[in-house]
């Protein structure tokens, strides 16, 4: 058994052979890019102007209006002093411009501009190269693509980009008493739910399954769905059957196919029966078949190897702390992450805290870590990670 820290510590040090591709730009969110980018010119290009309003040549508060420039004009005027010409939000500013007047603060009578205020030296105009100069470094590889990141890499004219690939993930869950959701079920069978919710929690963070399949709990047959899985996915994750039961043949199963142990079992509550193993470049977790184990070492420790395999230069979920709102003492006898809702800036440690107890964590938003033998005041900070 190893603790949570040592536990981490193996997933963290994993030596990964990482794997890019190129991906269109609007398919590129949630990617880590492979390479570094640089702009390939200014940004702007040109100096233009930053709202509705008019150009203007010189510091005066009358102007003769001599034209109008729109978004998109490619000509090139050339203002003289006391001129002014309409222009537009993101519109080229014409050559001797001194300032841009929005057109709230102005007035017009005939041909001739009145100002509001006096105008001052380089008011709302965007200069070139005010965000970018060519050649400048945009992003370092491992940069995480997000939705401005898109933005901006499409304001370079870049239609495609250069990412680490992601893996592919295959689930497996175990079980004689599980029974498709829809289908009919007879005493002493449930429901089988680890798999819709290790999927949703893939999706949440970026991710797809490949293959899902449910084995009986038969050790030829789980030998050869371990089998078969590994052949076409970089992790696969198996929920149930990694205990001490009778029929609990995943641990033997991942041994015959050649799977090597790198921990079995963490000193935590919930998900003490936890399975971390390699083969080549391929990587296994054998999670607790109770629902709420299963989805916490999820959370806990196979998000963080996805994400390593992706290239970010982070890994897992952000820790923060909040003060409980009431007294709360771990007498579960193992270190605990436990199911609670953060509101408000606060944190509450929810009712329901067994193994196979899914509706409090539904409820909640994050895993409060409490130490053994931990004894907490109100007020007191807590560890939190938040998952929704």
């Amino acid at each position: 058994m190893v603790t949570i820290e040592e536990a981490l510590r193996i997933i963290g040090d994993q030596k990964i052979n990482l794997k890019s591709e190129s991906k269109p730009l609007e398919g590129a969110l949630g990617y880590a890019l492979s390479t570094s980018t640089v702009s390939p010119f200014d940004v702007p290009e040109f100096d233009n102007s930053a709202m509705d309003g008019y150009a203007l040549c010189g510091l005066y508060k009358e102007y003769q209006l001599v034209g109008e420039v729109a978004a998109g004009d490619a000509k090139d005027i050339m203002l003289q002093d006391g001129e002014a010409v309409r222009i537009f939000t993101g519109a080229k500013v014409p050559k001797n411009s001194t300032a841009v007047m929005m057109q709230e603060k102005t007035s017009v009578k005939d041909s001739t501009l009145f100002l509001d205020e006096m105008p001052k030296v380089g008011q709302n105009i965007r200069k070139k190269g005010g965000q970018l100069t060519e050649g400048q470094a945009v992003f370092e590889q491992g940069h995480i693509l997000n939705p401005p990141s898109l933005a901006l890499m499409g304001s370079l004219g870049l239609s495609q980009l250069e990412v680490f690939s992601k893996p592919q993930v295959n689930i497996i869950t175990t079980g004689n008493e599980l029974v498709k959701p829809g289908e009919p079920k007879t005493e002493g069978q449930i429901y089988e739910s680890n798999s819709y919710a290790i999927s949703g929690a893939l999706r949440q963070f970026g991710f797809q399954q490949h293959q899902k399949t449910q084995i009986r709990d038969d050790f030829e047959a789980t030998k050869a769905g371990i089998k078969t899985a590994l052949e076409s996915c970089d992790v696969l994750i198996i929920s149930g059957g990694i205990s001490v039961g009778d029929y609990d043949f995943v641990k033997q199963s991942l041994e015959e196919n050649g799977v090597n142990e790198l921990f079995y079992k963490v000193f935590q509550k919930p998900g003490k029966p936890l399975y971390f193993g390699r083969k080549d470049n391929q990587f296994v977790f054998a999670l607790p078949g109770n629902p709420a184990s299963s989805l916490t070492c999820f959370y806990v420790y196979v998000l963080p190897l996805l994400q390593k395999l992706c290239g970010y230069g982070s890994y897992g979920l952000a820790t923060y702390q909040f003060p409980i709102k009431h007294a709360y003492e771990n007498r579960f006898g193992r270190p605990s992450f436990l199911k609670a809702a953060v509101v408000d800036g606060k944190v509450e440690v929810l009712d329901g805290q067994g193994s196979s107890m899914i509706q409090s964590m539904a409820k909640g938003n994050a895993l409060a870590f409490v130490d053994d033998g931990e004894v907490l005041n109100e007020g007191d900070l807590v560890k939190c990670k938040l998952i929704s």
